[in-house]
């Protein structure tokens, strides 16, 4: 089922959480809603859900306006962060609820309850645990029987409200792996909130990047992480040095660091933000080429070393990442280097 949201706005009082959203969602794609708290992403995706309206816009499901349509007649699945599993029932019992409640004319059969409820549990690889509570279960297993639950009733759409925040880093990292083959397998149309821009983009097949209130980009994740479209889009996605300087003739000038900048041809310095990934910047040691500096620190996280270098008294330490195989670090706090760019992103202003 394709999703497609027209010029959306909604407001809490005084406060716009959604401001004049459009989007579409394809059919049977992983779409991420990423961006930092508060942004509107939740309420967006409740919205998509029907368990709240848009003060104003269109929400159509398939070419349909279900802009007012109640929740239960989406045919939408819902997973919370927090599993809302009900505790006083079996594995079993909690992922039959949805198909076991329906109106006696729409409800299938026991046996036929019972074989799609052990289908979805060895789905998600949890069949063994039919008959455990959701207290004798781990945060991983709990939200995996939230997700059977929620595609028991066979929903045409699947919501997931940061479905990894409460768990801790290795399981978040298992799970979403997990998510993702699940995904090629099941191939329902799927939109998940994250603020969690390394889920995002390792997860989804696309990213939409939202920022108080609006949409920055939308785009698959290497189209976002190489070719951000706004400097909020940059600035949040991976790690980058922001500096100020000044570009005339193709060129911009931060401090000494030259970036390439074709967009500002004009013979008229004018103020630009330049945005530099850490792993795009050459460091060598004296007599290289670039902007010369000292190393202020340096520390190593995992095969990467991660390393500050001061290239003037008014200009922000500059932020860099080698790669390192091991043996004698190639540069020690102190040492006189030279820093030059090989990529970065102008902006204006």
């Amino acid at each position: 089922m394709s999703i497609e949201i027209r010029n959306l706005n909604k407001n809490f009082g005084a406060f716009r959480a959604l401001d004049d959203v459009s989007l579409t969602l394809r059919s049977g794609e992983l779409v991420a809603l990423l961006g930092p708290s508060g942004c509107g992403k939740t309420t967006l995706l409740r919205i998509i859900a029907g368990l709240e309206y848009a003060d104003a816009g269109t929400v159509l499901f398939s070419g349909k306006d279900a802009t007012t349509t109640h929740v239960r007649e989406r045919g939408v699945g819902f997973v919370f962060q927090h599993y809302a599993l009900f505790r006083h029932m079996t594995v079993f019992d909690n992922v039959a609820f949805g198909l076991s409640v329906r109106p006696r004319r729409d409800r299938p059969a026991r046996n036929e309850i019972a074989r799609r409820v052990h289908e979805l549990l060895a789905l998600v690889q949890l069949d063994w645990l039919a008959d455990r509570y959701p207290d004798q279960l781990s945060g991983g297993q709990r939200q995996r029987i939230a997700l059977a639950r929620a595609l028991a009733v066979e929903p045409k759409v699947l919501l997931l409200d940061e479905p990894f925040g409460a768990l801790d880093a290795r399981v978040r990292k298992d799970l979403r792996a997990w998510l993702r083959r699940l995904h090629d397998d099941i191939h329902v149309t799927s939109v998940f909130v994250t603020h969690d821009q390394e889920e995002a983009l390792e997860v989804a097949d696309r990213v939409v990047v939202i920022n108080q209130g609006k949409v920055e980009q939308v785009g698959t994740p290497q189209e976002i992480y190489n070719a951000p479209a706004t400097p909020f889009v940059y600035g949040f996605i991976g790690d980058a040095n922001r500096l100020n300087g000044q570009a005339a003739g193709g060129w911009a000038d931060f401090h000494g660091l030259r970036v390439a900048a074709p967009e500002f041809a004009q013979s008229e310095p004018r103020p630009v933000t330049g945005y530099i990934r850490p792993h795009d910047i050459e460091l060598k040691g004296e007599g290289g080429d670039g902007v010369a500096g000292h190393v202020e620190s340096v520390a190593q996280v995992g095969a990467a070393l991660r390393i500050s270098v001061r290239v003037g008294e008014s200009a922000p330490s500059l932020q860099v990442e080698l790669p390192h195989h091991g043996g004698r670090w190639p540069f020690v706090v102190g040492e006189a280097v030279h820093a030059r760019p090989r990529a970065g992103r102008v902006f204006a202003g």
